[in-house]
């Protein structure tokens, strides 16, 4: 468990533990990364706050002026024939209060027959992370250490 006594209201009792996962991210294909940058930035006012490429994948991190570390729309560039399948990378992304927090849900989900993607240290952007399927098949991803969320504020 995390920081003591510091259950939220909302989830007293429930499956989460003691500190609230938080919402940090959305990550989406696209086949055109360069032009997904250019409509983000003049639709919807985001800047690009990082960008880098491993494996031959550019992913970009898209955000709201002085919300950088609180909520990015990820972009990943992917070739065409990649993108009809978004499973593997198209998540949600929740921020938690730990590491340890990070190993419970992934624990519940193992044993609900839900964990994609067992707890992994994906370096100083990514943190400590793993990912769990939701009952439709989306890939739901809880993290510590990220660039953004609660943590990167405290």
């Amino acid at each position: 468990m995390c920081k003591p006594g510091s259950v939220s209201r909302a989830n007293r009792g429930g499956l989460l533990g003691r500190v609230k996962p938080t919402c940090t991210h959305i990550a989406i294909f696209t086949r055109d990364l360069e032009r997904s940058v250019d409509f983000y930035r003049r639709y919807v006012e985001l800047n690009e706050v990082h960008r880098r490429t491993e494996h031959g994948v550019t992913v970009v991190w898209m955000a709201e002026e002085g919300r950088e570390h609180q909520f990015v729309t990820v972009l990943i560039g992917v070739p065409h024939e990649d993108a009809v399948n978004p499973a593997p990378l198209a998540h949600i992304g929740y921020a938690v209060g730990c590491r340890a927090e990070v190993d419970r849900l992934a624990e519940i989900a193992k044993r609900d027959g839900l964990l994609r993607s067992p707890p992994a240290d994906g370096g100083s952007i990514v943190g400590y992370f793993c990912i769990v399927e939701d009952p439709d098949g989306n890939s739901v991803e809880f993290s510590y250490g990220q660039n953004l969320g609660a943590q990167a504020r405290a």
